[in-house]
C-alpha cells in the first residue's frame, strides 16, 4: 500500500470516540519526536511553520514552505500532509507537482484569502481541476473558513462542504467550529471532518464522539514546545 493509500484508509471505519490525531511537526526534529511518539501520520501547519521561519502566519514565501515540508517529510517513514495555505498563486498543475516533489502525501487547501471567504463555487472548480491534477496521489483536506471568517452560520459552512465534497475533497476542516455545532457538520458532511483542538479544549475522545474523523492542532504543539522552552531558558538565567 502506497504512503497516500495509507493515508487515507486512516481516515475511513473509524469509531465515534477514536479519532485519527495527527501532531503538527514543524521541523525536521519536531517531526522525528512525533514519529518516534507512534503516530501513524503527521500534518504540518502552515503558522508553525511559518514561525520556526521567522515569518508571521500566512506571509511564508511559497519556496521556504515547501522546502520546510520537504524536509520533515524526508526526516520520517510516516505519511506527511501538508498545511499549503491558499496554494501560494499557482495552478493546480504546478501546485500539485511541488506537493509530490516535497514528498507529502496530502494537503490543507483554505477557502479564504487575506480573512475574507472566497466564492465557494469558484473556489469548488479551483479544487476540482487540483483533484483533476493529483488523481489519486494527493489526499485533499478542503478547509472550510465559515467559522473564522465568515459569520459562522453551519448550514453555510455544510454547503460549503458539500461542494468542495462533489469536487473531490477527501476530507473538509471546518476550522474553528464550535464543538456543539460538530454533531450537526458530522451529519451533513459526506465524508471525513477534521476538528481543531485547543489546548484548554474538549478532549480528544470528545471530539471524536460528537464528530471528529481526524483533529489536527494548528500551531497549537509550536506554541507549546516554545512555552516550554521559554520556562528552561528562563530558569538558566
Amino acid at each position: 500500500m502506497s504512503g497516500v493509500e495509507t493515508f487515507r484508509a486512516l481516515h475511513h471505519g473509524r469509531p465515534p470516540g477514536d479519532p485519527l490525531v495527527l501532531p503538527g511537526p514543524w521541523d525536521a526534529v519536531s517531526a522525528r519526536v512525533c514519529a518516534d511518539a507512534g503516530f501513524p501520520a503527521l500534518a504540518t501547519p502552515s503558522a508553525g511553520v511559518a514561525a520556526s521561519l521567522g515569518y508571521a502566519d500566512g506571509a511564508t514565501p511559497a519556496d521556504e514552505m515547501f522546502a520546510a515540508v520537504a524536509r520533515i517529510a524526508r526526516a520520517v517513514d510516516v505519511p506527511v500532509s501538508a498545511d499549503v495555505e491558499g496554494g501560494y498563486g499557482l495552478t493546480p498543475g504546478e501546485l500539485v507537482e511541488r506537493l509530490l516533489a516535497a514528498g507529502v502525501v496530502g494537503c490543507n487547501l483554505e477557502d479564504s484569502e487575506g480573512g475574507v471567504l472566497k466564492d465557494p463555487v469558484r473556489h469548488a472548480d479551483w479544487l476540482a481541476a487540483v483533484r483533476a491534477a493529483a488523481g489519486d496521489r494527493l489526499f485533499v483536506n478542503a478547509r472550510v473558513d465559515v467559522f473564522v471568517h465568515g459569520d459562522g452560520n453551519p448550514q453555510r459552512a455544510l454547503e460549503r462542504a458539500a461542494l468542495y465534497v462533489a469536487a473531490g475533497a477527501d476530507c473538509v476542516y471546518p476550522i474553528g467550529a464550535p464543538v456543539g455545532v460538530l454533531p450537526l457538520l458530522r451529519a451533513g458532511v459526506q465524508g471525513p471532518v477534521n476538528v481543531l483542538a485547543r489546548p484548554d479544549g474538549s478532549s480528544l475522545t470528545e471530539l471524536g464522539e460528537r464528530g471528529a474523523t481526524r483533529i489536527t492542532f494548528g500551531p497549537g504543539v509550536q506554541r507549546r514546545a516554545a512555552e516550554a522552552m521559554r520556562e528552561f531558558v528562563t530558569g538558566l538565567r
